[in-house]
């Protein structure tokens, strides 16, 4: 269903001690493609506290001191189901495995090279490890004005 206006997604790079980030193959609503883990975030929270809420809910992970590093605007995510996202994505370490505790939403986690990422890979996922491997917090899409 779409909506008049933009909603906030927030989005988690989960790095480990190799450097690898966490993604998970979703399942549902967004079946078949590989993504950091994240959410939507709710009335009154902060990005903060959604990253820490969507990681622990997503994988076990009680991360401490996530720090915002991108926006995105999900232009693909707009053009293929009408819905448009304005993402904010955070970056956390952590250390250990994952825990699949949306079996329903997620297919299973696995670490990867962020710069070999797998297909087919979530717009908003991809734009954000994008800009974290640029060190820029924003990077416009091909055919967008800069």
């Amino acid at each position: 269903m779409s909506t008049p206006y933009p909603r906030v997604g927030v989005g988690v790079i989960l790095v480990n001690h190799q450097g690898q980030v966490l993604l998970g193959k979703r399942k549902g609503s967004h079946a078949p493609y590989w993504s950091i883990a994240g959410g939507h975030l709710e009335l009154g929270e902060s990005f903060e506290s959604a990253a820490i809420r969507e990681v622990a809910e997503e994988t076990g992970f009680l991360i401490t001191n996530p720090c915002v590093i991108a926006v995105t605007n999900n232009l693909e995510t707009w053009r293929e189901s009408g819905l448009h996202y304005i993402s904010v994505t955070l970056l956390a370490e952590v250390e250990g495995e994952p825990q699949l505790l949306e079996p329903d939403k997620c297919e299973g986690w696995v670490w990867c090279d962020p710069r070999a990422l797998p297909e087919p890979h979530f717009d908003a996922s991809r734009q954000s490890i994008a800009c974290w491997l640029a060190g820029r917090c924003y990077l416009p899409q091909p055919g967008q004005p800069t």
